[in-house]
């Protein structure tokens, strides 16, 4: 998928994604048809969801959980602060909770996003 012209660079991290990681396409598509256009911050909760049934191992066909971390890692470390709200919130905020299953998955996070989850979650 090529830059989109205009665009903010929340919607590019979206666009960014789906180039980097094609198993995505299907939540962008249904994202886009029932929003009618790219809501980074919405379309993430699916990203949250679909690395953490892959991390679980419940989801066979999703995104290897490895590759959309080191993708967000990436995307964190370029310090652009729309990205960084977008992946803040909408992806290091929606991680499960310690109670929750998946929550082993903050374990496996890069070094800039493990720094941002502690400032946000300092409990977890």
């Amino acid at each position: 998928m090529a830059a989109i012209p205009n665009t903010t660079p929340s919607v590019q991290l979206v666009s960014d994604l789906i180039t980097r990681i094609p198993e995505f396409r299907g939540a962008y598509e249904t994202h886009v048809f029932r929003q009618g256009d790219v809501l980074p911050h919405v379309f993430f909760w699916d990203v949250v969801q679909d690395t953490v049934r892959s991390f679980l191992g419940e989801a066979p066909g999703a995104a290897d959980w490895r590759r959309t971390l080191a993708f967000l890692e990436e995307q964190s470390a370029r310090g652009v602060f729309d990205i960084d709200e977008v992946i803040v919130t909408s992806f290091l905020g929606d991680l499960p909770s310690p109670h929750e299953p998946g929550h082993a998955i903050i374990h496996q996070l890069g070094p800039v996003m493990a720094a941002k989850f502690v400032r946000i979650r300092p409990l977890g």
